[in-house]
């Protein structure tokens, strides 16, 4: 491994360990498709623009701030002028304590590379975050003065160099290097301004922290033409004029940027509450939340809604839910999109399709609480798909649907697990407000969440003269093109919401459970910033992109929300087995039933209100329902009596055989459909009133009716009249009206959309840089020297070696007597190219066997597919 001065970032990686190597890998998974075959590849792949794109959207503020200071540095850079760029002429020493965690990050992902005396900016960060007129540094800086005077005649160039009191020359290097040298001198800077007017002073204030530019008039006034005059301000087109960074750097006292960050926002004001208190209202939480999903599939149990031709569910069917749900239409997409996540619900794929529960819904319903509430979180840590984007506009501005496409935010699990993440770092029981999450959110990614325009910097305006309009002002640009909305913080907002929807989180602070879910109770994680001592440097350097930054894997999530789920067991409700007859005709249930009582019950009765103690209505049209399911007057009677703590109200046992009484007098068939009856004045009564013209009924027999409407419809219309008529058989036997539960075929929970590769497991990383090392071993073995033709022309660096198959046979044949290693090119049957190092045992039958050293197995060769071979050095392995 060499030790000289890395000449190019390959040559830094081959001097990383093993376990720096993973680091990068690990920060930068997109590295790692395909493995890369040598170190090389992975130098190049690791510069180019998306890959680079990626990992500056995933600094840090600070990291970021230090990136774009050494775009706008000399390059190389020594650390000293990095420094001084980042603190200040005054030494922020804050700043300055941070600076070395910073440069470690960046290099870690090997954004920058080279000693502290030469820091360099790979290449493509560099054009990604240097100052030009099109895209503005979010330094605010401009062009250097070499950059601004390029192309500026030899004349003008002599007028600036006499104005500001320098010899002249007619070289134009010499000319602006020596201008360069006054602005880069802090005293003659400052000598050369204390002699300005004030209004140029207050020219050069406008532009000191951006936008650089600004617009003149073809006659510029006085102030503006001193500046002129003295290179202070350089043209940048017909009518437009820049401050150089040289004299900017001067007037901010050589800060980059004016307000430096680096540490994250703190997690305060903090509220500190009884962390039982919290369980308690987590769990409570976790019951609803249970009994609204199950509510859903109730409501869906004989066939949901119809999708929309461009799938999802309609607005109007949205509104339906919300008020089966009794909740807002925002909640209810929400509850929509957790069964869904869950594999509850789904589409049926019919002609005419629908959405409705799934057979896995029956299993659902089954389970105990706690296992029904892992089920759902489970769902819920790894969904991409993002509720609180229902009913805003698409880019085509189309409404978005509930269970429609296009819902699918793949920064989702990364900031949801974040969020629990910050809130597991505070003590148990402790709540921060909403801003503060979202201040820390936003310094971990400030390219991933535009800042609020509340806390944004306003761009100086551009200098100008009175009466003439401005440049367009262009706000600083990110190498990302960041979009203007903030979809960080409204992930950020909704897994707030839907944390504490869950049950995960109570009154705002993270609950037991909560914090299993995430795996706090086994690690404590600390919020990623800068890297103050070698414990932070350490973890820079091997990459890591931040303790509690990678979302769970659906697997990862199914584990860690069972062990969560038996934490929340012992703090749900016990379901109880009775209810509180009234004499008002309700039942009060003082807490969550058991589930053949609730289903009993609410055959019987319709819900009037819920909370914590559910009640009940008994009216004519639920007894009817009662009894229609095939249950008797007196079977409805002794239920009560077994599930009631108090007596039997008067009123209800009147009101049951009341309806008892008249149901089923009235018999329905199919002729298309007849309706009998013992009374004939009743058949009398109905035919005469004039709600039953739309049966078009008429009198078979003095005690039969018929009509051409279906059993349905007849059965419905005499109900709306008033009437309790009961269906019957063809054998004249009364039908149990028992409704078949509608579910679709087995479905499976729709797959999260994920943001970029997935991170690397242990295992892959280790063989990626088993492979990576081996393949750099072959691509730099040192091979001995082989005679060639002195016309002929020297191979290209990396270039596969060439040799004639008589001679590759012969080398192969000598390697096997000698048993030394070579070097050799060779061509799969895919056609990729590679090269390797081996060490041939056996050459036979137009094959050689040699063990591979990169791939570090013995393997068989065809010879006809090895391009050509060479020795290798004697001290090369």
């Amino acid at each position: 491994m060499t030790t000289a001065t890395p000449r190019t970032l390959a040559e830094e990686l081959r001097t990383r360990s093993d376990r720096g190597l993973a680091g990068l890998l690990r920060a930068r998974p997109d590295l790692l498709n395909p493995v890369p075959g040598d170190l090389t590849q992975l130098a190049t792949r690791a510069g180019t623009r998306a890959s680079v794109v990626r990992a500056v959207e995933r600094l840090d503020a600070f990291a970021l701030q230090t990136a774009e200071a050494l775009a706008v540095a000399p390059d190389p850079c020594p650390y000293g002028t990095l420094a001084a760029l980042m603190a200040g002429d005054d030494g922020d020493e804050a700043v300055a304590a941070a600076l070395p965690g910073a440069v470690a990050a960046l290099r870690a992902q090997a954004l920058v590379w080279g000693p502290d005396d030469r820091l360099r900016l790979v290449r493509t960060a560099r054009e990604l975050l240097t100052p030009s007129p099109t895209r503005p540094s979010p330094t605010g800086l401009g062009p250097t003065v070499a950059e601004a005077t390029a192309g500026m005649s030899p004349g003008r160039l002599q007028n600036i160099l006499a104005a500001v009191g320098l010899p002249a020359t007619h070289d134009p290097v010499s000319a602006v290097a020596a201008l360069t040298a006054v602005f880069s001198d802090r005293a003659r800077t400052a000598a050369l301004l204390d002699t300005a007017p004030a209004e140029a002073v207050a020219v050069l204030d406008k532009l000191l922290w951006g936008p650089p530019y600004g617009a003149v008039t073809d006659r510029p006034a006085a102030h503006v033409q001193w500046l002129l005059d003295r290179g202070l301000l350089l043209p940048a087109g017909a009518r437009n004029v820049v401050l150089p960074r040289e004299a900017a750097l001067h007037l901010r006292a050589g800060r980059a940027h004016r307000v430096p960050e680096p540490a994250p926002p703190a997690l305060a004001p903090t509220t500190a509450r009884d962390p039982q208190l919290v369980d308690n209202a987590a769990a409570s939480q976790a019951f609803t939340a249970l009994a609204t999903v199950e509510e859903l599939l109730k409501e869906w149990d004989l066939g949901g809604p119809p999708v929309l031709r461009a799938g999802g569910l309609s607005i109007r069917d949205l509104k339906r839910t919300a008020t089966a749900l009794d909740t807002t239409e925002q909640l209810a997409a929400l509850w929509l999109e957790l069964a869904y996540a869950a594999g509850l619900i789904a589409t049926d794929g019919e002609a005419d399709e629908r959405y409705a529960a799934t057979p896995a819904a029956e299993d659902w319903l089954q389970l105990p609480d706690h296992e029904r509430w892992a089920i759902l979180v489970a769902a819920w840590l790894p969904a991409t798909r993002t509720p609180g984007l229902v009913g805003t506009a698409d880019t085509k501005g189309r409404a978005l649907a509930a269970l429609g496409p296009h819902l699918d935010r793949s920064p989702a699990p990364e900031v949801r697990h974040r969020v629990l993440t910050l809130l597991a770092t505070l003590p148990p029981g402790t709540s921060v407000p909403e801003s503060a999450l979202l201040s820390r959110l936003r310094w971990e990614r400030p390219l991933r969440a535009a800042a609020p325009a509340a806390q944004a910097p306003t761009p100086a305006p551009a200098a100008q003269v009175p009466g003439q309009a401005p440049s367009p002002a262009t706000a600083p640009d990110s190498p990302a093109g960041t979009a203007t909305g903030d979809l960080r913080s409204r992930l950020a907002q909704g897994a707030l919401l839907e944390a504490e929807l869950l049950g995960v989180t109570g009154r705002g602070a993270l609950a037991t459970h909560g914090r299993t879910l995430i795996g706090a109770d086994r690690a404590t994680e600390t919020a990623p910033g800068p890297a103050t001592g070698p414990h932070e440097e350490r973890e820079h350097q091997d990459g890591a992109a931040g303790p509690g930054a990678t979302p769970l894997t659906p697997t990862e999530a199914t584990t860690a929300a069972t062990r969560a789920a038996a934490l929340l067991a012992p703090l749900l409700p016990e379901p109880l087995d009775h209810v509180l007859l009234q004499a008002d005709l309700t039942a009060v249930a003082p807490g969550p039933l058991r589930r053949p009582l609730a289903e009993a019950l609410g055959v019987l009765a319709d819900i009037e209100s819920k909370g914590g103690a559910t009640v009940y209505r008994f009216t004519p049209a639920s007894v009817r329902r009662a009894l229609d399911s095939g249950r008797s007057a007196a079977e409805l009677q002794e239920f009560l009596t077994t599930h009631s703590r108090t007596p039997v109200p008067q009123p209800l046992a009147y009101l049951i055989n009341d309806v008892a009484r008249k149901h089923g007098q009235l018999r329905v068939g199919a002729a298309t459909a007849y309706v009998r009856c013992d009374d004939d004045a009743l058949l009398s009564e109905i035919l005469a009133d004039r709600r039953a013209a739309a049966l078009r009924l008429r009198r078979l027999a003095p005690t039969v009716l018929a009509t051409q409407s279906s059993p349905e419809q007849l059965l419905d219309g005499l109900r709306a009249m008033g009437y309790a008529p009961a269906a019957e058989s063809a054998a004249g036997d009364v039908l149990v009206a028992r409704s078949d539960s509608y579910r679709t075929p087995p479905r499976t929970a729709p797959t999260p959309v994920p943001d970029g590769p997935p991170p690397p497991d242990r295992t892959l990383l280790e063989a990626a840089v088993r492979a990576i090392r081996a393949g750099d071993l072959a691509a730099t073995a040192e091979r001995k020297p082989t005679a060639a033709p002195t016309d002929a022309p020297a191979p290209a660096p990396g270039a596969l070696p060439r040799t004639t198959s008589a001679e590759t046979l012969a080398t192969m044949q000598a390697a096997v007597l000698t048993s030394s290693p070579v070097w050799i090119g060779y061509v799969n049957a895919d056609g990729a190219a590679s090269q390797r190092v081996i060490a041939p045992v056996r050459v036979e039958g137009g094959y050689v066997t040699a063990y591979d050293h990169t791939s570090d197995e013995v393997r068989t060769y065809p010879l006809h597919r090895i391009t050509g071979v060479s020795e290798l050095a004697d001290d090369t392995l």
